[in-house]
């Protein structure tokens, strides 16, 4: 595989993954049900990928199965109680706590520049946090946050030394399956309409499936750094196809919270690359 089909592929991810606002609000399950049904069909195309059922259970691989479980559930339950672009420039918290980790554990030097941009990245969360200052997006918004830290959690022990992506993304769904079965199985929304299944299956198939395969085919032969900047693409297409589709808007601070987080980060990724250039 040529680095262009590499970047077709990451670029790809990102459209996929932009497609979590517009198929969660139009299921009308519960959350938790909604994370059960599409990390299952997600296992299932993991595994024929995979091409085996067998698990490594190192303690970073379960860490980071645990982490990467959570990072769903939590990212699934903000999108229904706040809005899917607030939700998502939320959860890019993770890139900037990476980065400070990094910073503070594992020695990496910091510039003026590098500084500035996570101060504005910080503010653009503050912007979008307050856009929806009301009880109700109050909690969605906490809930895109905490996400966020489990995602840079997840980062952080997917790149660890000796732990196996594809073993901690399908113990991740097979994990998220099981734990939110109960769920599922007592939820009174979960009713089988036409509405329902064509979303279901457009989430765990596309968006999280299809979505993942991409990405780990692609990151294979695209510099991470060039990959980082690629995936900027999810924030931004996002909000699109649920304003189209559900009728849901951002208020105007909201979306200048998005666009500076969206910018800062973009600037960081591009920052990065020239000085490993």
């Amino acid at each position: 595989m040529n680095r262009n089909t590499g970047r077709a592929l990451i670029v790809a991810t990102a459209l996929l993954w932009g497609l979590a606002g517009v198929c969660i609000k139009s299921i009308s399950w519960g959350p938790l049900s909604i994370a059960c049904a599409r990390n299952l069909i997600s296992l299932i195309m993991m595994l024929i990928v995979k091409k085996s059922i067998r698990f490594d259970l190192k303690p970073q691989n379960i860490a980071g199965a645990l982490c990467m479980s959570a990072c769903g559930a939590l990212y699934v339950t903000a999108i229904k109680l706040t809005t899917a672009g607030t939700a998502i420039v939320l959860q890019y918290i993770a890139p900037i706590l990476v980065f400070l980790y990094a910073v503070l554990f594992q020695g990496r030097s910091i510039n003026r520049k590098e500084a500035l941009l996570v101060l504005l990245t910080f503010a653009g969360i503050v912007l979008s946090f307050l856009g929806q200052l009301d009880f109700r997006h109050m909690l969605g918004n906490l809930l895109a946050l905490a996400s966020g830290l489990a995602f840079a959690a997840q980062i952080i022990l997917l790149n660890a030394a000796n732990s196996n992506s594809e073993d901690i993304s399908a113990l991740s769904n097979l994990l998220s399956f099981l734990l939110f079965l109960p769920f599922f199985l007592r939820d009174p929304a979960v009713t089988f309409t036409g509405r329902n299944i064509f979303w279901i299956l457009v989430l765990g198939v596309f968006q999280y499936g299809l979505a993942n395969i991409c990405f780990a085919k692609g990151i294979r032969v695209v510099d991470k750094v060039e990959a980082s900047l690629l995936l900027t693409i999810e924030p931004i297409f996002n909000p699109i196809p649920v304003a189209f589709i559900n009728g849901e808007m951002m208020t105007p601070l909201s979306i200048l919270g998005a666009a500076v987080v969206i910018a800062a980060v973009t600037a960081h990724t591009v920052l990065l690359q020239k000085t490993q250039a």
